[in-house]
């Protein structure tokens, strides 16, 4: 038996990669491509996130997602609301990949992880880091720097890019 029939053979591993993605960025995209590098399938979670006010609705950055990762195998982009535990439950996921920016992100991210593990022991939480050039893009400055009308091209995929543009300009007229 080879190592492919092998892991043909073995359960499917499944990550979800959770988040609010508003929007997602070049950033994002680098951790999601190491993801489906570990894993077998990847299940972008789009959370109805309640304590944040999005620019996009849930549709809205779900399609968006959808249509930046159509070229990546092996990954499904589905919103969720409620418990992310319980969402991965219902996916039968083995684990959950966060992404790590900088040392600020650690903390809480370290927190949320500890929680996950109480409240589902079996699911592990992997980190991942973006590449260096990307560490510093997060949605919150891309939508500062598109508000205030600056170019977000390079830190975004063009389809973001282009609807960040179409939702401000109508939030300006």
């Amino acid at each position: 038996m080879t190592d492919n029939d092998a892991r043909q053979s073995a359960a499917m591993r499944k990550a979800i990669y959770p988040g609010s993605f508003d929007p997602i960025t070049n950033g994002h995209l680098d951790v999601l491509q190491r993801t489906v590098g570990i894993f077998d399938e990847v299940v972008v979670g789009v959370a109805r996130d309640n304590s944040k006010a999005s620019l996009f609705s849930l549709d809205e950055r779900t399609e968006l997602i959808r249509e930046a990762t159509k070229k990546i195998r092996h990954v499904q982009v589905k919103p969720f609301e409620g418990l992310l535990v319980d969402f991965a439950r219902k996916e039968k996921a083995v684990a959950l990949v966060r992404g790590l920016r900088a040392v600020s992100d650690f903390e809480f991210e370290f927190q949320l992880a500890l929680m996950n593990r109480k409240l589902e022991p079996n699911l592990e939480t992997v980190f991942l880091m973006p590449r260096e050039e990307l560490t510093y893009i997060s949605s919150r400055l891309v939508k500062e720097i598109a508000r205030l009308g600056g170019d977000v091209s390079l830190f975004v995929p063009p389809n973001v890019a282009r609807a960040l543009s179409v939702k401000l300009a109508g939030a300006t007229a």
